[in-house]
């Protein structure tokens, strides 16, 4: 039986221009690297801008779906993996994207879908060219399945893309791994408050034709589809930057406030879980990801990170009250815990992994989801919980 040389996700000995010939066609040589913290490295074809990038390593299950999850500002600061392998086979279009930019710090797929091969009536970039315009680099050509088991295995982690010369000799190709290491160990996710790189610096107000409630939204990396719900619903929604002050809130003419997604880990958000502590007990408050996190930290609870995170439109919550199951969009690498059960009750819950997905207070008009009720890209199952918001502000 014939091995496959690039199983193990490394290929460290031996001609590893000939190893990438056999298994890929285009390019013949690899002209990028990828290298993970663990040590292990990944030879491709470089895609989109041709720079080196550092980033938190994760990685996406959606098989549709990329443009959505590359411009979703909650992946600031990450390297992304795409698990489905064929990416870009529809291109991008002027309609599909989250955010006014590409948010990932790159992008990591199987097999990249050329110019000029794919189709769809929308299309307006391929994949590459898209990354490239937003000054995004990807690698293309990589054995993605190798890097979803090591992520899976031992978790998110730093990792480097760099562009690589061609035609290295294995001590060249070496000594490139051993410098991108040390470059390695100086990132450190965690301590980034990427929320203040991807909020809106001033306010703006996203209004309906039709006018029937307003809401102030706190802006942490909010999701264009959100903002869509609330229009379609008749609510005005005028977005703030994350360190808004409660008062400034308060003193505006809001019938409730919505707390957005977004990147990084809430316990360093202390002035906005500050501002939710206060809002929550004025107005009906419906917190969406990282919105649900910094509501489980103004009623008392705590959040903590997750080995690899829900990232993808394919997850199941459980509603313990009802019995029913719903499958969600989600993004995120931290979850609540420790939520006080004399405030709030447990509303979802994952069916892999048990983490609260939701919370509903028992006396004060708050509801909370770690998912996306939006569902984009992803089902609608949820949908209905900008309905309850809607009906708390009546």
């Amino acid at each position: 039986m014939q091995t496959n040389p690039l199983a193990d996700g490394t290929n460290q000995t031996g001609s590893y221009s000939k190893i990438f010939q056999s298994d890929f066609k285009n390019p013949k040589t690899p002209n990028a690297i990828l290298v993970l913290k663990d040590g292990s490295h990944f030879l491709g074809g470089q895609i989109g801008a041709v720079k080196e990038i550092l980033g938190e390593l994760v990685f996406n299950t959606s098989m549709v779906g990329y443009q959505e999850a590359l411009t979703d500002p909650s992946y600031a600061g990450q390297i992304l993996t795409f698990c489905y392998p064929l990416i870009g086979n529809y291109a991008t279009n002027l309609d599909d994207a989250e955010s006014e930019k590409v948010h990932v710090r790159a992008a990591v797929v199987r097999e990249n879908c050329e110019s000029g091969k794919f189709y769809h009536f929308k299309a307006k970039l391929g994949l590459s060219e898209y990354l490239k315009e937003n000054d995004v680099p990807g690698i293309s050509g990589v054995d993605t399945r190798s890097i979803v088991r090591k992520v899976r295995e031992s978790g998110v982690m730093p990792s480097i893309l760099s562009p690589l010369e061609p035609n290295l000799s294995e001590k060249q190709l070496q000594e490139k791994i051993s410098e991108l290491k040390s470059k390695i160990s100086g990132f450190d996710y965690g301590s980034v408050n990427f929320v203040s790189e991807v909020s809106i610096k001033q306010k703006k107000i996203f209004s309906p034709k039709k006018i029937d409630k307003k809401v102030a939204l706190i802006d942490c990396g909010v999701k264009l589809n959100i903002i869509r719900e609330l229009n379609l619903r008749n609510i005005e929604a005028t977005a703030f930057p994350y360190d808004i002050s409660a008062n400034t809130i308060l003193k505006g003419d809001f019938d409730g406030v919505l707390i957005s997604n977004g990147p990084g880990d809430p316990a360093l958000m202390k002035e906005t879980i500050s501002t939710t502590k206060k809002l929550i007990q004025s107005l009906p408050t419906l917190g969406i990801c990282l919105g649900h996190q910094l509501i489980a930290h103004a009623l008392g609870g705590t959040t903590y990170k997750l080995k690899f995170g829900h990232r993808g439109s394919n997850h199941a919550v459980l509603n313990p009250e009802t019995g029913k199951i719903y499958i969600t969009t989600q993004n995120h690498g931290y979850a609540a815990k420790d939520i006080p059960q004399n405030l709030a009750q447990t509303l979802f819950i994952n069916c892999n992994d048990k983490t609260n997905e939701g919370i509903r207070h028992k006396t004060l008009p708050v509801i909370s989801a770690q998912f996306h009720p939006e569902g984009s890209n992803g089902p609608k199952d949820a949908n209905f919980l900008f309905d309850e918001f809607l009906k708390m502000m009546k």
